[in-house]
Parts: C-alpha cells; sequence; structure tokens
C-alpha cells in the first residue's frame, strides 16, 4: 500500500504542493497522513505516529522533502530506521531517493541518507538564522513589523485550501494562519464565489 505523510508548520508552507505531489505518485487522498505543527518534536506529532502505526510490512511511504518528516538527524535515523526494520520502504520525492526495506545492509545508501538528513538540517538552520537577522535589522532600521497586505494570490490560495478541506483536514481557523488571510476575508470570498456558482 502506498501511504504519504505530509506538513506544514505555521511559518507558512505548502500543504498543496505536498499533497498533489504525493497523489502524482499514486497515493489515495486517504492514505495522507497530514500534520499542521512545528516538526521540533515527535511528542505532538500524532499523525506522524498515527502513520508509523498504520505502515505495515510491504508498504511504501511517500514524503516530499526530508525536513517534512523530521528536524533532527537523530529523528530522521530514528523514524526511518523503524520503517525499514518494519520491511516499509520510503521514498523523498524531492531528493529523488528510495530507501527499501533491505536498505539498511547497504553502506553506501545508510550513508547518502545521513548526508542528506545534514544538508536538509543545516539548510533550515541557515533560513532560519537569516530570517532572524533580517527581522533584527528591519527593527534596528525602525521599520514595523507586522502582517503585509493580502495581495490576491494569498486570497485565492485560501480559497483552494477551504475547498480542499475533506482532504487537508485544514479548518478555517488553519487557513486564516497559513495563508496570513483574515477569517472575515475567507468567508466573504467564499459566499462571492458561492454566488456566481449560482448564477
Amino acid at each position: 500500500m502506498k501511504l504519504g505523510y505530509a506538513r506544514v508548520s505555521t511559518v507558512g508552507q505548502d500543504l498543496e504542493t505536498q499533497i498533489e505531489k504525493l497523489q502524482s505518485v499514486g497515493v489515495k487522498n486517504n492514505e495522507i497522513f497530514i500534520e499542521k505543527i512545528t516538526g521540533k518534536s515527535l511528542l505532538s506529532r500524532t499523525q506522524l505516529e498515527s502513520l508509523l502505526k498504520h505502515a505495515r510490512s510491504g508498504d511504501h511511504v511517500y514524503v516530499t522533502k526530508i525536513d517534512r518528516l523530521a528536524r533532527s538527524i537523530l529523528d530522521l535515523n530514528k523514524i526511518v530506521s523503524e520503517l525499514i526494520d518494519r520491511e516499509v520502504s520510503i521514498t523523498f520525492l524531492d531528493h529523488n531517493m528510495t530507501f527499501q526495506a533491505d536498505s539498511k545492509d547497504d553502506p553506501f545508501q545508510m550513508l547518502l541518507f545521513n548526508t542528506l538528513g545534514s544538508f536538509a538540517q543545516f539548510e533550515r538552520d541557515m533560513i532560519v538564522s537569516r530570517t532572524s537577522e533580517g527581522r533584527e535589522r528591519a527593527i534596528q532600521n525602525g521599520k514595523k513589523m507586522g502582517r503585509k497586505g493580502r495581495p490576491q494570490e494569498n486570497i485565492q490560495r485560501a480559497i483552494r485550501l477551504y475547498e480542499a478541506k475533506e482532504v487537508n483536514g485544514m479548518s478555517v481557523v488553519d487557513i486564516s494562519k497559513l495563508t496570513g488571510v483574515p477569517r472575515s476575508t475567507i468567508y466573504s470570498e467564499i459566499k462571492k464565489s458561492q454566488s456566481i456558482k449560482m448564477d
């Protein structure tokens, strides 16, 4: 069975793109486990825990990127090792990399796995560092930090997420946090869209 895992955090990663990529390799909507929290801790990642419990020998798990599955090398090793030990294969689509259930005996595959995980963590840490530095510089220069205007593409994205809420499991509050579009605007746009369809 093909299983998928997608995760977005409150900083605004694109859930739609992850779902589309998982669907493109044949993962059915009801077999995609969706998480909407940061990946710093495994304790609160209930959908990941459900996926690990659900996976059986011969299954294949698909994730778009390494950092969607784990936020540290230790977590990454723990999760992938558990899947491989249970004879479950895993593919990271954006990295075009698959670890078959028997890859734990392949030293080259495990070296490549650990190297990619290290680079993924390094890249994420650098992004966080640059974002923090930019924010501090802006504050020092007297710029007010807050939510910018709501471009039309954000509103359209919010509507698409709302229309796919049965698939992605997102509430209007979740969509508002992810896109930066207020709930009142989302409801207003939905009402407009529905009235146009009725006409």
